[in-house]
C-alpha cells in the first residue's frame, strides 16, 4: 500500500488506486500520512481541515477516521495490522514511511548527501519523480496551503540541486527539459534560471543563456521593479568570461553585551497551538546554512493578541539566541498617534548593545550600519512589536544570518515578505474551544462549567477576539459572586457598550478606532459602508457597487482594509470582517454617514446582487424569464459571467450572501427587491436541494408580492414554496401552496402558469402515489401549454406524460412520447429538459433488460444535469444508473455510481442518502421506484 500527497491525495493497493473518499475526507487522511509514525491531535486535525471549523466538525472527524481506518484495512496486506490507531498523543498513522511519497522524497535527499556527485544525481532524480502535479491537489484551506507552498519550495531546490550536479558530471542535456518547462511555471524563481543559464551554455548554446537572463532582468524589472539576485548576476558574469567580486571588510566592534529586553510572559498563555507550532517550524527550518536573517511577521486584526503570542513564544525560544533578546514597541497603532522613528529605534538597540551615546553615529544610514555590524557574529532575537509598515521595521533587521527578527503589526507587511523573504504567520480569531479555554482559564473551570448556556453567548457575541474575551473575563473576575448570564445580557444589549473597560488599552472601541484613523478617506468610508452588507462576507465587485465605485478603485481600497486587518481576504476576492469589527462598521456609518447615503449604498447593492444574479439564472437556464428588464441604478457594476460554469460558481459563493440580502431588502423597505431575489434564487437553491432555505425565500416573497399588491409575482412565490414543501415531504402544505398558485393564475387568465402548477401538482401526486390523479394533471399541463403555445413547457409536458407511462409499464407509449419532447428540447436547447427526458428513457430500457442503452441514456442525463449543477438530481441518476449496472452483474460499477450518489445526498444534508448506503451494504438490494422528478 502507498499514500501519494505529491500530486492527487490517493491510496494506492497493487498497483491500482483506491478511492480515498470526499475531499475532506481526504484532506485528513493527508494530514496524517504528513505525520506518519506520529500522533497528530484531534485539535490539530480539526484545525488543519478546516480553516473556520463548522459546527459538529468533531462528529464529523470521527465519521471521516472511522471510514479511513476501514479503507486503510482493506488496502493493507492481509494479516497487516491496523494502520490508522489511537494513541494517548492522538491519532496515528502507523505504517513504513516509505510508503508515502513525501516521506520517501525527503528519505532520499537525506540518503544523498555526502555521496559522490554521480550517486547524489541518481538519488535526486529518483526523489523529484516521485512528484505527479500539483502537491494535495484540489484539498483547500490554509494548512494544505502551506504545505504547498512548503513542498514546491523544497521541490524547486532539489530540482537546482540535481541540475547543478548533473552538469558537474557533464549531462547538460540530461537538465535541459526539467528545467526550462520548471522556469516557465515558477518564471520569477532566479536559482532556477541561474542554473539554467548555466545548462545551456554548457550545452553549447550560449546565446540562449544571455537571452534567458535578458528576459529574467526584463520580467523582474516590469513585475517586482528588483533587478536579478547576485547569484544570476554571478552567473552571467561567467558566462561573459568576467571576473567575480572582491569579498567585505572586517570592522571593529565594540565590547559585547547580552540585552535581556522581552516583556513579561502571559500568565497562563492559552491556546494558540498552530501558531506556536508554525513559529517553531519556521525557526527550525532556517537551518544552520542559511545565509539571511530568520524574519517572522505576525500579523492580525486589533485585539486578535499578537503581542501577548509573540512574547510567549519568544520566551520559550529564547535559549537558542544566547547573544540575547531586543525588543522595542515601535506604537505603529497606538492612542497618542506617533509612531516611533526607526533611528530612535535603532539608537536603543544599539544603546542594549553596549555602545555608548557619545558613540552613535548621527546618521540614521551609519547607525544601522553598526547596529547591523554588531549583531553580524551572533545569534540574537529581536521582538518588533506594533510595526506601522514595512519602511518602518526594515532598517531594525540584521544584515547576516544567525539572528531572528519576530516583528507584530495590524498591517501584513507584504512589503518585508516581498523583499526580505519575511515569513508571514496570520494570528486569526479564537475558535469556541479556545475562547472557552481562556474563559476556564480566568475564571475557573468550575463557574465556567456551571453556566454552558451563559459561556456559549460571550463566546459568541465576543466574536472570537482574545481582548473582547479577556475583557468580560476581567469584570467577571472582579465580581465573583455575579451570574455569568448577566454579563452575556450586557453583550448582548450593546455588545461594543459592554466591552468599554475604561483603560484605553484594552477598550475593544478604542482599539479598533487605532487602525481605523489611520486610513485614507475613502478607504474609511468603504469599511463603514461594509457594516451595511448582509451575509458573512462580500465579493470585491459587490463591495464596489456598494461604494458606488470602479472596480479598480474598490480593489485598491480593500487592499488598503486587508493591509490593516480591518477586512479578511479569506478566499481570493472575497473579504470578511468578523462580528465585532461588523458591529464596529455599523456603528460608524450610523453616525457619520447621511441616512440617504446609506439607504442609496444598500441599494446599490441589493441591484448588484439582483442584476447578476438575474444574468446568471438565465445562463444556466436559457430559457428562464428574466426577473428584472430594468437596468441598475448609477455605481452599479454588475459581475460579468461568461457562462453557465461561472454563474453556477457564483450561486455557490454568494449562497449565504443571497439569503441574507433578501432579508435586508425587506428590512429595507425594498420589496420589489425581496421578490426579485427570491426568484433569482429559487432554481438555484432547488437544484442544490437547499429546500429549508427555498421555504424562507419563498415565504419573504409572498409577504413582498402582498403589500406590493403583485398577484402574478405571489403566486409564482406560492409555486416555490409548494415546491419546497413537496421536496421536504410536507405534502398537504405542497397542495395547499400550488392551489392558492393555481387560483391566481386563474384569476389572472394565465394560461402558462396554470400549466406549471398542474405540473408540480402530477409530480406531488407521484410522490402520494396517486395515481389516476398524477395522470390527469400531466395531461392538463400539456393541454394547457399548448394552448399557451410554450414550446419549454411542451417539450417537458410530454416528458412527464412518458414518465406516467412508464410507471405504468407501457412502454412503447412512453417512448413515443419522450421522443416528442427530446426532439423538440433539441431544438430548443433545453438542457434540464432534455436530462430530464433521457432519465425517463433510460428508465424504460433498464426496465426492458436493455442495459447497454440504459446506460448510455443515464450518462447523457448526468452530463447534462452537471453541465446545469443540478446536483439533486445528478445524484439521482446515478442511484439509477448503479441500479442497472447491478442488474447487468457489473457489481463494481454499480458501486462506483451509487458512492458518488451517497456524497452528493450527504453534501445536500438529503434523507435520500441513507437509502443509498442500504444499496452499498447489501450486494443485491431491492430496487424501489424512483422519486417524482420536477
Amino acid at each position: 500500500m502507498q499514500i501519494a500527497l505529491l500530486g492527487p491525495v490517493e491510496i494506492r493497493a497493487a498497483d491500482r488506486a483506491v478511492d480515498a473518499g470526499p475531499r475532506q475526507q481526504r484532506h485528513v487522511l493527508a494530514v496524517l500520512a504528513a505525520e506518519a509514525g506520529r500522533p497528530v491531535t484531534v485539535d490539530q486535525l480539526v484545525d488543519r481541515v478546516w480553516d473556520e471549523a463548522p459546527s459538529g466538525a468533531r462528529q464529523t472527524l470521527q465519521v471521516y477516521l472511522t471510514r479511513l481506518r476501514r479503507l486503510l484495512a482493506r488496502a493493507a496486506p492481509s494479516g497487516a495490522v491496523p494502520a490508522l490507531v489511537r494513541r494517548s498523543g492522538g491519532y496515528v498513522l502507523d505504517i513504513e514511511p516509505d510508503r508515502v511519497d513525501l516521506l520517501r522524497f525527503r528519505d532520499l535527499l537525506d540518503r544523498a548527501r555526502g555521496r559522490s556527485d554521480r550517486e547524489q544525481a541518481g538519488l535526486l532524480r529518483t526523489a523529484l519523480d516521485l512528484w505527479a502535479g500539483e502537491p494535495l491537489a484540489g484539498l483547500p484551506g490554509g494548512w494544505a496551503e502551506r504545505m504547498r507552498r512548503a513542498w514546491r519550495r523544497q521541490h524547486l531546490d532539489t530540482l537546482v540541486t540535481w541540475a547543478d550536479l548533473e552538469l558537474r558530471c557533464g549531462n547538460a542535456g540530461a537538465v535541459l527539459g526539467p528545467l526550462t518547462e520548471a522556469v516557465g511555471e515558477f518564471p520569477l524563481v532566479e536559482p532556477l534560471s541561474a542554473v539554467l543559464m548555466r545548462g545551456l551554455h554548457r550545452a553549447g548554446r550560449t546565446a540562449d543563456a544571455l537571452a534567458c537572463y535578458t528576459e529574467l532582468r526584463h520580467r523582474l524589472a516590469e513585475e517586482l521593479g528588483t533587478d536579478p539576485s547576485p547569484e544570476v548576476r554571478e552567473t552571467y558574469r561567467a558566462i561573459l568570461r568576467a571576473d567575480a567580486p572582491d569579498g567585505a571588510h572586517a570592522v571593529r566592534r565594540p565590547v559585547r553585551r547580552v540585552p535581556a529586553q522581552l516583556p513579561v510572559d502571559t500568565a497562563g498563555f492559552v491556546a494558540r497551538d498552530r501558531e506556536l507550532a508554525r513559529l517553531t517550524d519556521a525557526l527550525d527550518g532556517s537551518g544552520e546554512g542559511a545565509t539571511a536573517t530568520t524574519v517572522l511577521v505576525l500579523s492580525g486584526t486589533a485585539g486578535v493578541g499578537k503581542t501577548a503570542l509573540a512574547v510567549h513564544w519568544a520566551h520559550r525560544v529564547r535559549d537558542r539566541f544566547p547573544d540575547g533578546q531586543l525588543h522595542v514597541n515601535l506604537r505603529g497603532f497606538d492612542r497618542t498617534g506617533d509612531p516611533m522613528d526607526s533611528a530612535a529605534a535603532v539608537r536603543v538597540f544599539l544603546g542594549a548593545l553596549g555602545v555608548p551615546a557619545e558613540g552613535v553615529p548621527a546618521e540614521p544610514e551609519e547607525a544601522t550600519a553598526l547596529y547591523r555590524t554588531l549583531l553580524a557574529d551572533r545569534r540574537v532575537l529581536i521582538l518588533v512589536d506594533n510595526a506601522r509598515d514595512a519602511a518602518q521595521a526594515r532598517p531594525l533587521l540584521p544584515g547576516a544570518a544567525g539572528c531572528l527578527v519576530l516583528v507584530t503589526s495590524r498591517d501584513d507587511l507584504a512589503g518585508l515578505v516581498a523583499a526580505e523573504g519575511a515569513r508571514p504567520v496570520h494570528v486569526g480569531l479564537f475558535g469556541p474551544d479556545a475562547a472557552r479555554q481562556l474563559l476556564a482559564h480566568r475564571l475557573g473551570a468550575p463557574r465556567v462549567t456551571a453556566e454552558p448556556e451563559a459561556v456559549e453567548e460571550i463566546v459568541a457575541r465576543c466574536a472570537g477576539l482574545p481582548l473582547a474575551l479577556t475583557v468580560v473575563a476581567a469584570r467577571a473576575a472582579t465580581k465573583p459572586t455575579f451570574p455569568l448570564v448577566r454579563f452575556a445580557a450586557q453583550l448582548r444589549a450593546g455588545r461594543l457598550d459592554a466591552l468599554a473597560a475604561g483603560d484605553p488599552v484594552t477598550d475593544v472601541r478604542t482599539v479598533f478606532s487605532w487602525s481605523y484613523r489611520w486610513l485614507s478617506p475613502t478607504a474609511a468610508r468603504l469599511f463603514r459602508l461594509l457594516g451595511l452588507a448582509p451575509g458573512p462576507d462580500v465579493a470585491a465587485p459587490a463591495a464596489a457597487s456598494l461604494a458606488g465605485l470602479p472596480a479598480g478603485p474598490a480593489h485598491r481600497l480593500l487592499a488598503e482594509l486587508t493591509q490593516a486587518h480591518l477586512v479578511t481576504e479569506h478566499s481570493p476576492g472575497r473579504f470578511h470582517l468578523h462580528d465585532l469589527l461588523r458591529a464596529y462598521a455599523a456603528e460608524l456609518t450610523a453616525e457619520q454617514d447621511a441616512d440617504a447615503d446609506r439607504a442609496a449604498a444598500v441599494h446599490r447593492l441589493l441591484d448588484h446582487y439582483l442584476h447578476t444574479g438575474d444574468v446568471a439564472a438565465v445562463l444556466v437556464e436559457p430559457h428562464r424569464e428574466r426577473a428584472v428588464r430594468t437596468p441598475p441604478r448609477p455605481g452599479v457594476l454588475p459581475e460579468p459571467l461568461a457562462d453557465e460554469r461561472a454563474a453556477l460558481d457564483w450561486f455557490t459563493a454568494e449562497h449565504q450572501v443571497l439569503l441574507a440580502a433578501v432579508r435586508l431588502a425587506v428590512d429595507a423597505g425594498s420589496d420589489r427587491h425581496a421578490w426579485q431575489l427570491a426568484r433569482v434564487l429559487a432554481g438555484p437553491l432547488d437544484n442544490q436541494g437547499r429546500w429549508p432555505d427555498l421555504v424562507t425565500v419563498a415565504q419573504l416573497a409572498i409577504e413582498a408580492t402582498r403589500r406590493l399588491d403583485e398577484p402574478a409575482e405571489q403566486a409564482r412565490a406560492q409555486r416555490f414554496l409548494g415546491r419546497a414543501y413537496a421536496a421536504l415531504r410536507r405534502y398537504a402544505e405542497a397542495e395547499a401552496a400550488y392551489r392558492s398558485a393555481l387560483e391566481w393564475y386563474a384569476r389572472l387568465g394565465d394560461t402558462g402558469g396554470r400549466a406549471a402548477v398542474h405540473f408540480a401538482l402530477a409530480c406531488l401526486a407521484e410522490s402520494r402515489q396517486r395515481w389516476a390523479a398524477m395522470h390527469e394533471h400531466a395531461a392538463q399541463t400539456l393541454r394547457l401549454y399548448t394552448d399557451a403555445g410554450y414550446e419549454p413547457g411542451i417539450g417537458r409536458a410530454l416528458n412527464l406524460l412518458g414518465w406516467v407511462h412508464a410507471l405504468a409499464r407501457d412502454f412503447d407509449e412512453s417512448l413515443r412520447h419522450c421522443h416528442q419532447a427530446l426532439a423538440l428540447q433539441e431544438k430548443l436547447g433545453d438542457r434540464v429538459g432534455q436530462a430530464a427526458t433521457w432519465d425517463s428513457i433510460g428508465y424504460v430500457h433498464h426496465h426492458r433488460g436493455e442495459h447497454e442503452w440504459a446506460v448510455d441514456c443515464y450518462e447523457r442525463a448526468l452530463a447534462l444535469y452537471r453541465r446545469c449543477g443540478d446536483r439533486y438530481n445528478e445524484a439521482d441518476v446515478l442511484v439509477h444508473l448503479g441500479d442497472t449496472h447491478r442488474a447487468a452483474g457489473r457489481h463494481d460499477a454499480a458501486r462506483a455510481a451509487w458512492g458518488l450518489a451517497e456524497q452528493i445526498f450527504d453534501d445536500l444534508g438529503n434523507a435520500r442518502a441513507e437509502a443509498v448506503r442500504a444499496r452499498l451494504a447489501d450486494p443485491d438490494p431491492v430496487e424501489v421506484p424512483p422519486p417524482a422528478r420536477p
